[in-house]
This record gives C-alpha cells, structure tokens and sequence, in this order.
C-alpha cells in the first residue's frame, strides 16, 4: 500500500478501536463509554468496564460520568447567554461587577480573559506547573467547598502571573468567577441556572450535579487502581476525599456520552446561543503554544488546533481529575464528533488517541 492510502472510512477505522477498547477492557485499564458521530450517523456507541467496581456493576451507554472541566463548556455557554442578554459585558470589570475589591485581583480581569485563560490569575491549583487539585484539601475538608463562593479562600489574595491578556495560561478558578457573575446576574445557584438554560434546551436529560455523599443511580463511582509492581493492578481506591462533593463552574457536571454530543449539536444548531455568539464559542481566541507546524489556541472553553495556514483542524474540551477523565472532541471538516468518558485519570487517553489517529487516517 502506497504511503498515502486511507482505510474506505471512519466507520472501518472504528472498527480497530473496538477491538483495542475489548483489550483495555480485559486488562482493567478502561471502564467508560465512547459515542462517535458523524453528521446525524452514529458509529460507534458502546460501554466498557465497570461504573462501580464495588459491586460489579458494569457501565452501559446510559452511565453518567464525571465530565471534570469538561463542565468548563456549560459555564462558557451560560456565560454568552448572559452576555446576549445584556446582563453584563465581554469587557466588564469581573472585580466591579462582583464587588470583590481587596481580592488581589485586578479591575482590569474581564469575562473575555477568564473564559480563554488569559487573565493571569494565579489558579488555586496550578495544574501547569505540576501542583495537584487533591492535594489543596490536605489542609482544608473538601466538603466544605459546595457553594460557588466557598472557592474563594483557596484563591483570593494570591500573586498574578501576568497582567490581562499578556499571556495564556491554563485557570480553573476563572470560571468559579464566572459562575459567580452568572448567580448575580440570574438571583439563581449556578447549578439551577446550567440545569435550567444549558441542559434542558440541549436535550441533556440525563445530565446533572450529583453529590458524591448522596445515592443516584447510575452514576459512575471515580476510582483509581492500586498498582504493585510486578503485580499489576491490586486494588482500587475512591476519589471521595479529591476534590468538592459536588460539582461547580470549573468542572463535575455528570453526562452520559450521548448527552456531551447532544450539547454540541445543540451549540452548532444555534439552540444555545444566537448566530454570532455561537461563531464566537466556535472560534481561536489566544494563542497557547506551538505544535509543529500547527498551534494550540484557546477560545470560550473550547480549545483548538490549527494547521500551519491558520485553518482550525479540530476542536476540543477535556477534563481530568483523580477517578475521572474524559473528552468531547469535534473534527469540522470531516463532520466528525466524539466524547470518551472514562473512570481514572489517565484511563480515556489511549481511548482518545486510538480514535484520533483512526479519524485523521479514515
């Protein structure tokens, strides 16, 4: 075969995923669901593994996952909506709008900045330096942090890196902001507000903020294996004590893979937002890094990678977190658009990458 030959397509492709999926499957190193669509065709849809290792209960299409700061897309799209609504501005003052004055943060933060991580506040956890989420709750409970305003104590008050809009750097806690100027400007929690303007409309019935201390039924239970050396996997230890019980503007929405596609098919229909808002969630705004030829941009929660003439070739959201991990992922030439929601950290990466390679192949 020639170097440029191409499988006939996507379809045919997926077909090898699935049998990699099985593989992981088997060895404990994947339990998740995995939707994969093109236009209105589905191709593959499909669950894996276990949601609760605890009692043998294995995932089905209908589990809902943690999405982590995958929920950072919800929290963009109830932001424009507001925006739209002219509740505040793009460019208004975060601190003026919020009255946080005395915070440590600058008047000059606008919603722009936070929503494409260029406002330079110092996260609480600065995942881009290496620091660890869990580990912000070795010193403080994590189930003290359930309001969008408990968040502030872990950040308030710490240096900048950068002055607004001088450089990019990942920030968590520019969308607990965010949250915050959606309750003021709605009298509503954040979570009423996303469940209320964001899930109904989009169709995402089966989506919601469930706590980890209250029984819902068929939610995933975040687990990580225990791993002895020779010995491979020996255990599994719960996400309980990693992060808050429920989830906020910056990630833990639960999502079934159907409803994270249904949610980008609402966005691209113009179900969401008006044309020229929902033109602005689909577009780079600032300029990450450099890959290759190419570059990593952030927009309004989507990230983005583009081709050495500026040409967006996908776009995506992932999250992370101990237990959880997990992405929505869309290809606008090829009309291609997946979501791999899984239970551990590093667990929908080998996922994601084999459906990646299988897309950009086909």
């Amino acid at each position: 075969m020639g170097e440029n030959t191409r499988v006939s397509s996507p379809a045919v492709a997926l077909e090898t995923v699935e049998v990699l999926l099985r593989e992981l499957e088997a060895a404990g190193e994947f339990s998740g669901a995995v939707c994969v669509n093109q236009g209105d065709q589905e191709l593959l849809l499909d669950a894996f593994g276990y949601a609760s290792r605890t009692w043998k209960i294995r995932t089905t299409v209908e589990t809902r996952f943690d999405t982590a700061s995958i929920t950072k897309l919800f929290t963009a799209v109830a932001t424009l909506q507001l925006v739209e609504q002219g509740a505040f501005a793009l460019d208004t003052s975060v601190i003026g709008y919020l009255e946080l004055e005395g915070a440590g943060i600058s008047r000059d933060v606008t919603p722009y900045h936070l929503l494409t991580h260029t406002s330079g506040i110092a996260d609480d956890a600065d995942e881009e330096a290496g620091e660890r989420y869990e580990n912000l709750f070795l010193d403080r409970p994590n189930y003290s942090v359930v309001e969008t305003s408990d968040y502030l104590p872990q950040f308030v008050g710490k240096p900048p890196n950068f002055a607004p809009g001088e450089g990019c750097r990942y920030c968590n806690v520019g969308y607990v902001l965010l949250g915050l100027m959606i309750e003021r400007a709605t009298g509503s929690s954040y979570r009423s507000y996303i469940g209320e303007h964001v899930f109904i409309p989009a169709g995402m019935n089966r989506s919601g903020f469930f706590r980890m201390d209250v029984v819902e039924p068929d939610v995933a239970e975040g687990v990580e294996a225990i791993k002895d050396g020779d010995d491979g996997i020996v255990g599994w230890h719960r996400n309980i004590y990693s992060y808050p019980p429920v989830g906020g503007p910056d990630g833990g929405a639960h999502v079934t893979v159907g409803d994270l596609l249904r949610f980008h098919r609402a966005v691209t229909d113009g179900r969401l937002l008006g044309p020229a808002l929902t033109a602005e969630l689909l577009s780079p705004k600032a300029r990450h890094s450099a890959r290759g030829a190419g570059s990593h941009l952030m927009g309004f929660g989507f990230e983005f990678e583009t081709d050495a003439d500026d040409v967006v070739q996908c776009y995506w959201k992932e999250g992370v977190n101990v237990g959880v991990s997990g992405m929505l992922r869309h290809y606008p030439m090829r009309d291609i658009t997946f979501a791999v929601l899984a239970v551990g950290e590093n667990a929908a990466w080998s996922p994601i990458k084999a459906i990646d390679e299988a897309v950009r192949n086909a």
